[in-house]
């Protein structure tokens, strides 16, 4: 399973500064959870557990390996939003939607 990135943003951003995001977010990304290839199943677990527990899933009613899911793409998310548009930047004003490709 592979996964394709793309930024939706508000702001009009230049094709050149749009792919110089997407590569730092996908860097970031990868080497927070140790490869590309753990990029889609992370993503897919987490999304599963997101959507029986929600948005934000309470730890307490996870297992120890849901718990680790939900924190690993947390950090490895968080990671990549502060490498592709830095500390300080607003979450609204612009997203990385992942699209896991068979």
């Amino acid at each position: 399973m592979t996964y394709r990135l793309a930024l939706n943003t508000y702001e009009e951003v230049s094709p050149t500064q749009r792919a110089s995001a997407e590569q730092r977010y996908r860097k970031a990304l990868e080497a927070t959870l140790g490869d590309a290839t753990l990029v889609a199943p992370v993503y897919c677990a987490y999304r599963r557990l997101v959507n029986t527990y929600g948005d934000a899933p309470d730890p307490d009613l996870l297992t120890e390996h849901e718990r680790l899911v939900v924190q690993s793409w947390q950090a490895a998310e968080t990671a990549a939003t502060v490498a592709a548009f830095g500390e300080n930047r607003y979450m609204g004003e612009a997203r990385f939607e992942i699209e896991l490709e068979r």
